[in-house]
């Protein structure tokens, strides 16, 4: 089951890392000898210092969630859909929303090879309530550029759609937040607008090609 998320302000996520560092405490011993007939032992041989063994010093707590930051609101919808949400200051007057849908290209068969980024072309060139080319040009009207407001993206496990919008309007804010309701239940997919996104996203693999693409 595919489950979507929607993220306002993004959310940085970090992996705790605990380093333990080994203390050792020589304790000065007050010689009993005599001064004039010094006595000195034979140095002990060096222990080799091995690395710890990660399956030995595992902890229960080891597989535990990180904690969420205290200051991000999180809930989850009847519809089985879950909202972060935090506050930012800075930009002033502005959100930044996020639908992150929890699936990638490596659900893909051999024959689905690129439909999973094909899906995400298809979302910006018409939804159910923004036929062709409307959805971008409502955004352009509102002061919306595409690429630093307007974008997505989609990876081996995830497809992210970003949108920043204004909320000194309360309608745009609104109209935000059912785009991104479009993006995930909505695409729309006309025969003629399907054959116009195919040498779009053709184009983006012929340009991906080298050394590293056939690395990966």
């Amino acid at each position: 089951m595919v489950q979507n998320q929607i993220l306002v302000v993004p959310i940085m996520r970090f992996r705790s890392i605990c380093i333990l560092v080994p203390v050792l405490i020589l304790a000065a011993c007050k010689s009993t000898r005599s001064v004039d007939t010094p006595q000195v032992s034979p140095p002990k041989p060096a222990t080799a210092m091995m690395p710890a063994d990660p399956e030995t010093t595992a902890t229960a707590d080891d597989d535990a969630p990180l904690p969420i930051n205290p200051k991000v609101r999180v809930g989850r919808l009847a519809n089985g859909l879950t909202y972060y949400i935090r506050q930012n200051e800075k930009p002033a007057d502005r959100a930044e929303l996020r639908l992150v849908v929890d699936a990638g290209s490596v659900l893909e068969d051999d024959d689905q090879r690129g439909l999973a980024h094909f899906v995400e072309h298809m979302a910006f060139n018409g939804t159910k309530k923004f036929p062709k080319q409307e959805l971008i040009d409502y955004l352009e009207l509102t002061g919306t550029r595409f690429g630093p407001d307007l974008n997505a993206y989609t990876s081996l496990d995830e497809t992210v759609y970003m949108l920043s919008v204004r909320t000194d309007s309360l309608a745009q804010l609104a109209t935000g937040l059912e785009i991104l309701r479009e993006w995930a239940t909505e695409i729309v997919f006309e025969p003629d607008e399907v054959e116009k996104e195919r040498g779009v996203v053709i184009e983006e693999w012929r340009l991906g090609r080298g050394a590293q693409a056939r690395i990966f």
